[in-house]
Parts: structure tokens; sequence; C-alpha cells
């Protein structure tokens, strides 16, 4: 989606967020403010951080609502659009709020589509390549039904998701609401937090200190990442167009653990020595998008190559952690 499409559709709307707050969502709104729309943002802040949306308060294009998004979501006026991004999604958070993360993608979602039939919005759903578990199919397209474990540790997070895209699809056919399914691959970028628990913010915060690297496994299972602008540029497209999806989002440039280790104690001028920890339990195998879907229907595709995300990533991440870091390596 070029930007003056994305523009042209979302000028002078108002814009729902759910889990606004969070990192991918804050990214969302700053996105959205800029294309000349009103955001309002709904969080309960249990993963999400004032710190992500700090810049935006006081800007009249954009409101913050803290409230409980499984106890139902009232948003006065007319909303145009509803992006629902509420939920935990590192394994530290899931795991450490398995019902809440549950209920998000239950009742939080249940309550995010009530609202955007009783508006007549657009309704997009942040689904994630988790619902395809630890794939049988390589690379994964959207027709692929998943091999997730229903009572694994990961499950909840997983089905949640699953669920969700199940009832995303019921209010489309039942309810005739505008809907759309967004499954998002493994994204990183600036405001992603240093013990979040992935893999990326976990690798730099570790370089960058002189930790030890703790990849888990022997780092052969593969990952495929995607810069934060261009995953957002992705969910702005398919919500611009008249698409239901599910439609993959995300990079196909895929490395195994190791090499996005390496890669980014290499970027990070890092001496740490690479540890080798156990492996998760249900952790993938292999994750890579076929985004043919994304690229013919939406005229999306990422710009972002995983080095130079990776840099703006690890400069963030210095100054956040205050250690000396140059950007030209």
């Amino acid at each position: 989606m070029t930007d003056a499409l994305s523009r042209g559709r979302l000028r002078g709307n108002r814009v729902v967020v759910t889990g606004g707050a969070g990192f991918l969502g804050s990214h969302l709104c700053e996105r959205i403010i800029g294309l000349e729309a009103e955001v309002i943002c709904l969080d309960n802040l249990l993963t999400g951080s004032l710190r992500n949306v700090r810049h935006l308060i006081g800007d009249p294009a954009f409101r913050l609502v803290r409230c409980d998004l499984t106890q139902g979501a009232d948003v006065p006026g007319k909303v145009d659009l509803v992006l629902h991004f509420a939920s935990a999604a590192s394994p530290a958070d899931y795991l450490r709020h398995p019902i809440e993360t549950l209920e998000a993608g239950s009742l939080g979602t249940r309550h995010a589509l009530e609202l955007a039939t009783e508006k007549h919005a657009r309704f997009v759903l942040a689904s994630t390549s988790e619902v395809y578990g630890d794939p049988l199919e390589h690379p994964q397209r959207e027709t692929y039904w998943g091999n997730v474990n229903p009572v694994g540790p990961r499950s909840v997070y997983d089905e949640a998701k699953r669920y969700a895209e199940a009832l995303t699809t019921a209010y489309r056919n039942a309810r005739g609401t505008d809907t759309a399914i967004a499954r998002i691959f493994n994204t990183y970028g600036p405001r992603m937090r240093p013990h979040d628990g992935r893999a990326i913010p976990t690798f730099i915060r570790q370089a960058l200190t002189g930790e030890p690297i703790t990849v888990t496994g022997d780092g052969s299972q593969t990952r495929s990442i995607c810069y934060v602008d261009d995953t957002v540029e992705g969910v702005l497209a398919l919500a611009a167009s008249g698409f239901p999806g599910p439609v993959n989002i995300g990079n196909p440039a895929e490395m195994s653990m190791l090499e996005l280790a390496e890669t980014i104690r290499d970027l990070a001028g890092s001496s740490s020595p690479i540890t080798f920890v156990p492996r998760p339990t249900d952790d993938p195998a292999v994750r890579r998008p076929d985004i043919t879907l994304a690229t013919e229907l939406l005229g999306w595709r990422p710009r972002v190559d995983p080095r130079t995300g990776l840099r703006r990533t690890i400069a963030w991440f210095a100054e956040e952690l205050a250690v000396p870091y140059s950007m030209a390596r």
C-alpha cells in the first residue's frame, strides 16, 4: 500500500487501537496519527506501558483510555476502524498471565467485535503466525490449518488467537461485520522490552551488556523477522482493503536462531560468548511466511532488510540501557 493510498483511506477517520500502549500497538497509533486520523487507544497496561505513548499524550489526535477490554469497550461517537491488538504477546507475559491471555483472545475479541459491529466499522484482528504451531508445511500459507498442542504451555496464546480468528469469522458470516485477519510473524524494533523473553530483545540486551548470549536448543530452529515499520504498513494495507484474510504479514527472510544471535553480536560489536540452553516445550522448529496474498492483493511487501532493522533496534536498546553503540558497523 502506498503512503498516498493509506493517507486517503484514513484521513479524518477515528480509529480504535486496542492494546495501543503495547510495542506494536504504539507504533500503529503513531503511524495513524501521522496519516491525519484520530486514535483512541484502549489499554489496561498489563503488558503495555505509558512510556510507549507518552510522546503522543497531549496531541489532540490521540486519546488514551485505560480500560479492561474483557469487561467491555465503550467509545462514544463514530468509529471507522477497530484494530484489535490487545493481548500479551511474549512467552514471558503469556506464561505469567495465562488466564488473562485467554480472556483477551475470547472476551476481549468479542467486545472489540461488538464495538465494530455497533459502529459499522471495519475490524482488523491481530492474529499470529503461532496459529500454525510447529508447522508441518514450510513455508506457511494461509490455507495451512496448523499443528498446535491445545494443552501445551504455549496453548494459552496459540489457542486464544485461533479462537479469536474463529470468532472474527463468525461475526463476518453471521452479523455482517466488515472483518479482516492479519497473521503477524515475528516483529521486532524499538520499544520492545529488554526482558520480555523474546529472542531479539534478549540477544540484544545480552550482547550490549557483555552477558553470554543464550540460544535455545542447538540453535537450528528458524524464524523470519519483520521490522516493525513494515508490519505496521502491512496491517494498514489490510485495513484499507476490503480483503477479509487471513493474510500473512511478515518477512520471508528466514534465519536460524544461532545465525540471528551471531548477527546481533556482530552488529553490536560485542564479544559475548554464545551459550546453549534447553529449548522450550513446543518451540516451533521452523517459521517462514508465504506472502503471496499480501503482495498480490494488498501490494505490500517488507522493505527493511534484517541487518538494517537490527541496527536500528540495537541503537534504540543501547540508548535505553545507557551503553555506547555506533550504527556504523
